[in-house]
C-alpha cells in the first residue's frame, strides 16, 4: 500500500493508520472517509500527495 505526505511534512502511512482517528492499520489512503484530515495540521486530504 501506497504512503501520502501532507504539504507539512505529515506521512499518512496505510500499515501503522492513524489510531487516534479511528482507522485502524491496514487502512489505504483512498479508503480513508473523505471528512478524515491530517492529524497534525488539519489540512484535507485531497492536498496529500503518494510517495514515491
Amino acid at each position: 500500500m501506497d504512503k501520502y505526505e501532507c504539504p507539512c511534512g505529515y506521512v499518512y502511512d496505510p500499515e501503522v493508520g492513524d489510531y487516534e482517528h479511528g482507522v485502524d492499520p491496514g487502512t489505504a489512503f483512498d479508503a480513508l472517509p473523505d471528512e478524515w484530515v491530517c492529524p497534525q495540521c488539519g489540512a484535507a486530504k485531497d492536498i496529500f500527495t503518494k510517495v514515491e
